[in-house]
């Protein structure tokens, strides 16, 4: 009597019986979080460490749960090698944008009015979006399952793309409309001591400090960085435009395409979360609302800014609109 043998699991059956080839995107992401829900502690390390304790505090005895985190998709399901393609690309135009505005010295025609508004707004920008990166990370640190890492590791590199571009831009005003424009001390005063910026830093040191990884998450990707993004990749980008300022206009516009990113899988990470167990549905209100008031005041405090530029956009007009389009992203997440 022949014996018959047992079929060897495939390499991809730590997807469970899906009866398919899993994509590149899965077989690089999938189950990468072995320490989620590991008992007795997440890392191999004496349960009481430090380490452990704040996992499982943060993340295990987050009240963001659902059974099963590996469910979840990217809307773009993108791998490390996807998204630097993605972002060569868009890195290269803005190559070529700053190497056109730089041959054209466009920088040196513009109005000192407008110098003086960007020096008030757009010099100390690389303050505020260091801490989103940061908050990204965090963010992406603590998550569940890779899945929701990567989406919030390569949206703490599109900050720090939008960082790096404006730190350079920021120099080569500087060396056309005064070296004080690119002094550390120019953007850090008014970071701290400017009253317009003070409402953004308020709220941003606080999340800084929002250590539960659900709250992190609707905080940072639900409440504050929508209206962050909304009053500059739209608002700021028109100010540019009705000024005068084609490359910052530009930029700006060039960064909306991250935004979308981000929203499109926070409002994807949502809805898988609620559909599995409704009741999170109001957590994440709970936790929108907290957060969502002072982000619109920290937008309410910059709106004067606008105002305050040659040809301005009336303060009102801005918070009306940045209101308008993190209520439109809020209802696409369901709420």
């Amino acid at each position: 009597m022949k014996t018959s043998e047992r079929r060897r699991p495939r390499t991809w059956s730590l997807l469970g019986d899906v009866k398919k080839k899993p994509s590149p995107y899965e077989a690089v992401t999938a189950k990468f979080h072995y320490h989620f829900r590991r008992d007795p502690a997440p890392f191999e390390l004496d349960p009481q460490a430090p380490l452990n304790r704040w996992y499982l505090r943060y993340r295990e005895g987050s009240p963001f749960q659902v059974d099963d985190w590996e469910g979840f998709r990217d809307p773009y399901k993108l791998t490390y090698k996807d998204y630097v393609l993605l972002q060569h690309e868009r890195e290269v135009y803005l190559d070529l944008l700053i190497d056109q505005h730089e041959a054209r010295d466009s920088v040196t025609t513009l109005d000192p009015d407008w110098v003086a508004t960007l020096r008030a707004l757009f010099v100390p920008l690389r303050f505020p979006l260091h801490v989103l990166q940061m908050i990204s990370l965090y963010v992406g640190q603590m998550a569940p399952s890779s899945y929701i890492t990567n989406a919030a590791y390569f949206q703490a590199a599109d900050e720090m793309r939008r960082i790096q571009r404006i730190a350079y831009w920021t120099k080569v005003l500087a060396n056309a409309h005064g070296e004080d424009l690119a002094a550390t001390g120019t953007a850090r005063g008014a970071w701290e001591d400017d009253p317009a910026w003070q409402p953004l830093r308020k709220v941003l040191e606080e999340l800084l400090v929002a250590y539960d990884w659900g709250e992190a998450f609707a905080a940072l990707n639900l409440a504050v960085k929508p209206a962050v993004d909304a009053a500059l990749n739209w608002q700021f980008a028109e100010l540019a435009r009705q000024n005068g300022d084609e490359f910052l206009n530009l930029l700006f516009a060039e960064f909306q395409g991250d935004s979308r990113r981000s929203q499109e899988w926070s409002q994807a990470l949502v809805h898988y979360a609620v559909a599995r167990r409704p009741e999170l549905r109001d957590l994440l209100v709970g936790w929108v609302g907290k957060w969502r008031a002072p982000a619109q005041e920290a937008v309410a405090a910059l709106a004067p800014l606008f105002g305050d530029a040659p040809q301005p956009l009336a303060p009102k007009a801005v918070i009306d609109a940045v209101d308008d389009q993190h209520h439109a992203f809020l209802t696409g997440a369901g709420f």
